[in-house]
């Protein structure tokens, strides 16, 4: 942003306090210096130039002219005018934005053409007196302040988006909006209101332009004029903040669907129970957390925030709470501790409360925070936690996970059979008893294994040790089921005594889904555009036209004319004759 430049125009014998003491303050209060940037002759280098044609170049280049006029006139060039006088008579040809500060109440002493220079001021604008330099710097300071908020700078309440015309407006969601509020709150206007007569009843038009609110309530794209009004949600495993967030998603859109689209993020990611029908028709579902109480902390953090704020309201569900981010503040008298209590409704932004009421989000009574213990409490949740800080921060705690540290304790503490005899379930998750080779000393009876060993390799082993063709050795190890054993000299006999078999020929591959349909649509167009007549397919064809469409094949009907009834065999794979 370009500094607003100040250029500050006196005698500088007389006022030389006075100048230093408002240099000072401009560069060093933070709202100031963010705006402003001042200018003093008496800071110039030296160089080889005209005092007056400095000063008057830095007049044209200011933005403002600062005027201090006291009871000197200055020194007088040739035609008998002082440089305030040149400086001033510059800034009004100019139309430069004009601030006169004169010291003293009483008009003894004073130089004559002091005293012109000053009617002529008084003449064509507001002039203020000062007799301290502190008085000076308070009335300098308002009104600067002035000459931001109308050059909208500053902005205090209802302020406007910048470029917004009623073509950025959703028209059908404002007719939406009327419908609904119309069903929920019995609101006034018919359904069938013009766009611009809602705007004004809703006081969302100032000056006849729109309003952030307006924009915010029914904009097509709301974030093209305010970038930081979007929601960020994030969902962490930890309790931390920790990179890579498993789940991140930045939404955009009215405050209606910002709240909708944050409210329906948290609920995806926490726990659901699901309930039977014994008391109703409908199955009665719970979430760990009560969606009343994530859509009051959402609708608080939208409703409540600084929208002139660079930040955006931030959604993070961790394992053990959910955390709703803003930038507002609790405008006085709330305090964190009063809003565990009935307290009076003190909204951020009226003009998006009061719609939001309409729609019923809302209830504009002081009453959302005192609703989000009440139902933590009935569901066995620890009270939701309050923080201003930065910004302001609603903690909501989630349910303590101690089902699978009980279940693990409880698994722990069964009694181990007898005799180190292993369980049927310890038993099914050892490789090493699932599928074993036979030992040094194969059991017997040969025929048969143990009934719990059902897996065909073991019989093929246990039915060649016996016979000589494999060699005895220690089971399987567990992860290994593919380990080798040595044939015998049985085993090598009855190798080289198998016959060699020709090598596979790789299966003819089908006709895919794909080609099936296209031949069938090929078909389809030569029967009902071209005229002809389906006999076959190519499974009924002689031997010699076992095949797909073949170019000559094709050409020989297509050169027979087109207006003829011909016959023609197309491929149509495993499909009856139409």
């Amino acid at each position: 942003m370009t500094p607003v430049r100040i250029f500050i125009s006196s005698v500088q014998g007389e006022f030389t306090g006075e100048r230093e003491r408002v240099r000072d303050y401009l560069r060093g209060d933070p709202l100031m210096r963010r705006f402003f940037e001042v200018f003093l002759f008496e800071e110039v280098p030296a160089s080889d130039q005209r005092p007056d044609r400095v000063y008057l170049e830095e007049v044209e280049r200011c933005d403002i002219y600062v005027g201090l006029f006291g009871q000197d006139y200055g020194s007088e060039n040739a035609e008998g005018v002082s440089p305030t006088e040149r400086e001033f008579d510059c800034a009004t040809e100019l139309e430069k934005h004009r601030l006169i500060f004169v010291k003293g109440a009483q008009e003894d002493g004073r130089h004559p053409k002091m005293r012109s220079l000053i009617a002529r001021a008084q003449a064509g604008l507001i002039r203020r007196r000062f007799a301290t330099p502190a008085e000076l710097v308070t009335g300098l300071y308002a009104a600067l302040v002035q000459y931001l908020e109308a050059k909208e700078m500053l902005r205090f309440g209802p302020f406007d988006a910048s470029g917004a015309t009623l073509d950025d407006l959703d028209v059908e969601g404002m007719y939406r909006f009327i419908r609904t509020a119309r069903r929920a709150r019995q609101f006034s206007l018919p359904e069938e209101t013009p766009p611009p007569d809602l705007l004004r009843h809703l006081n969302l038009l100032n000056r006849g332009r729109l309003t952030n609110a307006a924009v915010l309530l029914f904009g097509r794209a709301p974030q093209r004029f305010l970038l930081s009004s979007e929601i960020k949600c994030a969902h962490f495993h930890g309790t931390e903040v920790a990179k890579p967030i498993p789940s991140y998603q930045v939404y955009n859109g009215t405050v209606f669907a910002l709240v909708d689209q944050a409210v329906d993020f948290v609920l995806g990611k926490i726990a659901l129970s699901v309930g039977t029908r014994a008391e109703s028709v409908q199955v009665p579902v719970a979430y760990e957390i009560p969606k009343e109480v994530v859509t009051e902390a959402v609708v608080n953090a939208v409703a409540h925030r600084d929208y002139t704020d660079n930040s955006s309201v931030q959604v993070m569900l961790f394992a053990d709470r959910l955390e709703v981010m803003n930038s507002g503040r609790l405008p006085p008298p709330l305090t964190v501790e009063k809003l565990r209590l009935p307290h009076q409704s003190l909204p951020g932004n009226p003009l998006l409360a009061e719609s939001m009421y309409l729609l019923q989000y809302i209830e504009r009574m002081g009453t959302g925070t005192v609703d989000m213990i009440r139902r933590c409490a009935e569901v066995g949740l620890p009270e939701p936690e309050f923080d201003v800080g930065a910004g302001f921060v609603t903690r909501i705690w989630r349910a303590r996970k101690t089902t699978q540290s009980t279940t693990s304790r409880s698994r722990s503490a069964r009694k181990q059979p007898e005799n180190n005899q292993k369980t049927t379930r310890q038993r099914r998750f050892q490789p090493e008893t699932r599928c074993p080779r036979p030992r040094a000393s194969p059991p017997e009876p040969v025929g048969q294994p143990p009934r719990n060993r059902c897996h065909a390799r073991y019989h093929r082993i246990h039915r060649s040790v016996p016979a000589g063709q494999v060699a005895q050795g220690r089971e399987d190890r567990a992860g290994r089921p593919r380990q080798g054993r040595p044939l015998e000299g049985a085993g090598r006999l009855r190798l080289r005594s198998r016959p060699r078999t020709q090598p596979r020929k790789p299966p003819v591959t089908a006709v895919g889904d794909l080609e099936i349909r296209t031949q069938r649509r090929v078909i389809g167009h030569f029967r009902r555009r071209l005229g002809y007549r389906y006999l076959c397919n190519w499974r009924e064809c002689p031997k010699q036209k076992k095949r797909h469409i073949e170019a000559d094949f094709l050409k020989r009907f297509l050169e027979r004319g087109v207006g003829e009834q011909r016959s023609i065999h197309l491929v149509d794979a495993g499909s009856p004759p139409h």
